[in-house]
C-alpha cells in the first residue's frame, strides 16, 4: 500500500522536525521519516541554543522538538528512505523495509546522505569531502518541490542554525504551495479585532484568563521534561 501526504521530510533531526513543525501547523498533512540516528545524538551537551541559558541535553531537546512536531500535527515514522523518484504530481518514496509513500513536496534533511536523490534528474550535488545538495538560501533544488535544509544544504553545524533553516524552508515551501503567511505566535483578546483588522491566517486571539491556562500547562510540561537526567545514553561516534 502506498501511503499518501502533503510533505514528506527525510531525516528527524532539529531541521527535518523544525520544518514539520511549520507545515503540518499549516494545515499540510506532513510525514518525518526518520532512522533515529541524528547526530545530536552522538553529542554530551548542546550549548548556544536560545530559551536554554545552561545549555540542553541533546536527546532531550529532539524529544521536545519531536513532541512540538506531534503537537503541530506531524506524522512519524520509523526508516530509511532509500529512493525517491519524480512523478507527474510530486513525488514517490520507498524506505529500506519497503514501505511506499506519495507526496507534493519532499524535504530532505539528512546531513550528507544523499543516495536516496541520486536518479533524479536536476538535483546538483556538492563535494567538499562531504556531500552537500546544491540549493539556494531558502533550501529550493533545481527540482521544483524538492527541498534540502540544514546540513544537507550546506548551512554550518550549529543546532539552532540547522532549526532555523528548517523552518526557513518550511516557510519558503508554503509560498510556493499559495499558502497565506502566518504568524507562529497568539495575540491578545482584541489586539487585531479591536482595531478593525482581521486575524492573519495562523494566529488567534485568547484571553488573560486562556493565557495564563496555556502557560501554566507549558511550565508544567518544562518541569515534567526536566525534573530528572534524560534516560537515554549519549551514541557513541562510529569511529570509535
Amino acid at each position: 500500500m502506498t501511503v499518501p501526504t502533503d510533505v514528506l521530510i527525510v531525516g528527524g533531526g532539529v531541521a527535518g522536525r523544525s520544518a514539520g513543525i511549520f507545515t503540518a501547523r499549516h494545515g499540510m498533512d506532513t510525514l518525518i521519516v526518520d532512522t533515529g540516528e541524528s547526530i545530536l545524538r552522538r553529542n554530551a551537551h548542546i550549548e548556544n541554543f536560545p530559551g536554554f541559558p545552561a545549555g540542553v541535553n541533546p536527546r532531550q531537546l529532539l524529544d521536545l522538538m519531536g513532541e512540538q512536531a506531534d503537537r503541530a500535527g506531524c506524522e512519524r515514522h520509523d526508516g530509511r528512505v532509500t529512493h525517491v523518484e519524480q512523478t507527474d504530481d510530486g513525488f514517490a518514496v520507498e524506505t529500506e523495509s519497503g514501505d511506499r509513500f506519495r507526496t507534493e513536496y519532499v524535504i530532505a534533511a539528512t546531513k550528507n546522505t544523499v543516495d536516496y536523490l541520486e536518479t533524479i534528474d536536476g538535483v546538483g550535488f556538492i563535494d567538499r569531502g562531504k556531500t552537500f545538495v546544491d540549493t539556494d538560501e531558502q533550501g529550493r533544488t533545481g527540482v521544483d518541490g524538492l527541498y534540502a535544509a540544514g546540513r544537507l544544504a550546506e548551512k554550518s553545524h550549529q543546532a539552532v542554525v540547522c532549526a532555523g533553516h528548517g523552518a526557513e524552508v518550511a516557510v519558503a515551501l508554503l509560498e510556493a504551495d499559495d499558502r497565506p503567511f502566518y504568524h507562529d505566535w497568539v495575540a491578545p483578546d482584541g489586539y487585531f479585532t479591536d482595531r478593525g483588522r482581521d486575524l492573519p491566517p495562523g494566529c488567534e486571539e485568547i484571553s488573560e484568563e486562556e493565557s495564563r491556562r496555556r502557560e501554566t500547562k507549558a511550565l508544567e510540561a518544562m518541569c515534567d521534561r526536566f525534573e530528572s537526567l534524560h534516560p537515554d545514553e549519549q551514541i557513541t561516534h562510529p569511529s570509535l
